[in-house]
C-alpha cells in the first residue's frame, strides 16, 4: 500500500511540475493538477447536462423527451407519456397546436403503420420523365454522408429503410455497397461530384452512367446546392477518415483531405443549372431535384421565372432548415446562416404558389422534421414528403454526444474508428430504423385523422394555429401569409387520397419491395 501511495505522489508531483512550467494554460498554472478537473468537467459537460442537470424540454438539439420518444420507438416500447405535459401552453412562443375535429376518422387505410403512406405526386411525372415514380411512403431518410458515417450506420439505415418501404438520400459522399440493401435511393450530386467525377475533379456524365449502371435501385438525382448545417460553405472529410474504400467511391486520394468546393463547377447561373438538370433527366430518364438551404429570395424568384415561362425545371425541391445539422461547420454558420425551416419553406412555397408552379413541383422538407407535430406543420406549409437525418441517427444508437466532427462517436454512428464502429450491429439497428420510420408515420396518420383528413396531403395551414405570445395565437396561413386556396387540395391529390384509402396502401413501384409487416414484427428488437 504504501508503494501504491508513494508513486501516486510521485505521479502529482510530475504533474504539478509539467503544470507550472507550461505557458500554454493559465488555469494549470494557476491551479496545478487540480485545475485539469477543468478541463475533464468541460469534455463530459453534455453528457451531464444531458444526464443530470436539464430538464425534459431544455436540452438542445434534441431535448430528453424527443430521445425518449425516439428510442422507445425504436425499439417498439411504450412512447406514451403520463401525467400530462410539461410545457406552459399558453405562453410558450411559436408552440404548435392542431385543431381537432369534432369527428375525427377511423384509423384504416395508410394510417396503419403495416402499410407505407404513400405521396399524393408522382415525382417527375409533371414533367414527363421516363422513369417517373410515386415515392411509397412520405417519410424517408435525409442525406448523410459514407465518410462522414461509418459503414456499420450507413448499412443500418439502409436495411431499415428498405424494411419500413423508404427511400434513402446518399448524402454527397457517393454510392457504396452498403447503401445498396434493397431500398430506393435518391443519389444527391454534391459540388465534389464524388461518384461522377473526372480526374481533375469535373463532372462526368461518363462515370454518373457508370454508377447508375451498378446501382439499379437509384431512382431519383438530387443535385445539393446547400444543407442546413453549412450553407454557403464547402466541406471537408478529414484525411483520417479517406480510407482506401471510401477513396475509391468518391474517386479521390486515399489518406488526403477531401474537400468539396462551396459551388458547383458544372453551373454558375439559375440558367446553367437548369439546362444540367435537364441533361441528367435527359440522358437517365430519372426525375431530378434540388437540395438548399434558404438565403437570398433572388435565386428562388428566378428559378420559378424560368421554370413558368420555358420546359426546363426541376421536379423537386427539397427544403433544408438552418436548424440542421449532420455537418460539422462553424458555429456562426450552424447558428446565423440560412432561414429555419418554415420560414424558408414558406418563403419558397409562396414563391412557387405566386405562379402557379405549386403543383407541378414536389416539395421535401428536412431540419428537424423527424417528429409528428412537426411533420405536421411541414406538410400544413405544402410539403409533400419529409426527410429525416439526426432522428434517424439517434433511432440506430445517437446519443446525442456532438462528437461528430472528431471520428470519436461513442456509439459507431458517425466515425471510421473500426473499434468504435464494431459496436454498432447494422442487422439489430436496422430493424430499429425501420420501427422508428413506421412509428412517425403512424403518428402523422394519427393527427391527420385526428384533424378530420385521410392523408397529410389533404392537411391544411387552417388546421394549424401558433401561439404568438402570451394568451395570443394565429392561424398558420394568417403567420405566413397563405391565401386560403393555396391550402386547399388539388382534384388530382383527392383523387389520389381516396384510391389509396380504399387501397390500405398503394403497390410499390418496380425496382423497390415494399416491407412485409410479418416479417418486421418478428424482427422487432425489445
Amino acid at each position: 500500500m504504501t508503494w501504491i501511495l508513494g508513486a501516486t505522489a510521485a505521479l502529482l508531483a510530475v504533474v504539478a511540475i509539467y503544470d507550472l512550467r507550461q505557458k500554454k494554460h493559465a488555469i494549470l498554472r494557476n491551479f496545478p493538477v487540480v485545475g485539469h478537473l477543468r478541463y475533464l468537467l468541460e469534455s463530459i459537460g453534455p453528457e451531464l447536462r444531458q444526464y443530470i442537470v436539464r430538464g425534459n424540454d431544455e436540452e438542445r438539439p434534441f431535448s430528453r423527451d424527443q430521445r425518449r420518444w425516439v428510442y422507445a420507438s425504436a425499439k417498439r416500447q411504450n412512447s406514451y407519456f403520463g401525467f400530462g405535459t410539461d410545457l406552459d401552453l399558453e405562453q410558450t412562443p411559436n408552440h404548435v397546436v392542431f385543431k381537432q375535429a369534432a369527428f375525427p376518422l377511423p384509423e384504416t387505410g395508410p394510417a396503419d403503420p403495416k402499410h407505407p403512406l404513400p405521396c399524393a405526386k408522382v415525382l417527375g411525372e409533371a414533367r414527363g420523365r421516363r422513369h417517373a415514380f410515386r415515392p411509397a411512403s412520405v417519410v424517408n431518410v435525409s442525406g448523410m454522408s459514407y465518410g462522414s458515417l461509418s459503414p456499420a450506420a450507413v448499412e443500418a439505415l439502409s436495411k431499415g429503410a428498405a424494411l419500413a418501404g423508404c427511400w434513402l438520400n446518399t448524402g454527397e459522399g457517393g454510392i457504396s455497397p452498403r447503401h445498396l440493401q434493397g431500398c430506393d435511393l435518391v443519389w444527391q450530386i454534391g459540388t465534389g461530384y464524388f461518384g461522377c467525377r473526372d480526374d481533375r475533379g469535373r463532372f462526368s456524365l461518363e462515370r454518373l452512367k457508370e454508377t447508375l449502371a451498378a446501382a439499379p435501385t437509384v431512382r431519383a438525382l438530387e443535385i445539393k446546392l446547400s444543407q442546413g448545417a453549412k450553407p454557403g460553405l464547402g466541406g471537408v472529410l478529414p484525411a483520417a477518415k479517406v480510407t482506401p474504400e471510401i477513396a475509391a467511391i468518391r474517386g479521390v486520394p486515399a489518406g488526403v483531405d477531401c474537400v468539396s468546393p462551396p459551388h458547383h463547377g458544372a453551373f454558375r447561373t439559375v440558367d446553367g443549372l437548369l439546362d444540367f438538370v435537364e441533361l441528367l433527366a435527359g440522358e437517365t430518364g430519372l426525375p431530378v431535384g434540388i437540395k438548399s438551404a434558404v438565403g437570398q429570395m433572388d435565386f428562388w424568384e428566378e428559378l420559378a421565372r424560368l421554370m413558368e415561362g420555358g420546359g426546363r425545371g426541376v421536379d423537386f425541391v427539397s427544403i433544408d432548415g438552418g436548424e440542421g445539422g449532420t455537418g460539422a461547420a462553424p458555429l456562426a454558420f450552424t447558428d446565423h446562416m440560412s432561414l429555419p425551416f418554415r420560414l424558408g419553406m414558406s418563403e419558397v412555397y409562396r414563391t412557387f404558389a405566386r405562379r402557379g408552379l405549386h403543383e407541378r413541383v414536389v416539395f421535401n422538407g428536412s431540419g428537424k422534421l423527424g417528429f409528428p407535430h412537426s411533420a405536421m406543420v411541414a406538410f400544413a406549409l405544402g410539403c409533400d414528403m419529409v426527410s429525416v437525418a439526426r432522428e434517424a441517427m439517434l433511432s440506430i444508437g445517437c446519443i446525442q454526444a456532438q462528437n461528430c466532427h472528431t471520428g470519436r462517436c461513442p456509439a459507431g454512428v458517425a466515425t471510421q474508428n473500426r473499434w468504435l464502429a464494431h459496436g454498432l450491429d447494422p442487422a439489430s439497428k436496422s430493424v430499429r430504423a425501420a420501427n422508428y420510420l413506421c412509428a412517425l408515420r403512424q403518428e402523422i396518420g394519427w393527427l391527420c385523422r385526428a384533424c378530420g383528413v385521410s392523408h397529410p396531403a389533404l392537411v391544411q395551414p387552417d388546421h394549424v394555429c401558433i401561439v404568438t405570445g402570451p394568451f395570443r395565437h394565429e392561424a398558420l396561413s394568417d403567420v405566413f401569409g397563405y391565401p386560403r386556396e393555396w391550402g386547399l387540395p388539388s382534384e388530382s391529390d383527392l383523387a389520389v387520397v381516396e384510391a389509396l384509402t380504399a387501397m390500405g396502401g398503394v403497390s410499390r413501384p418496380a425496382g423497390g419491395r415494399a416491407p412485409s409487416p410479418r416479417h418486421l414484427a418478428e424482427m422487432a428488437v425489445p
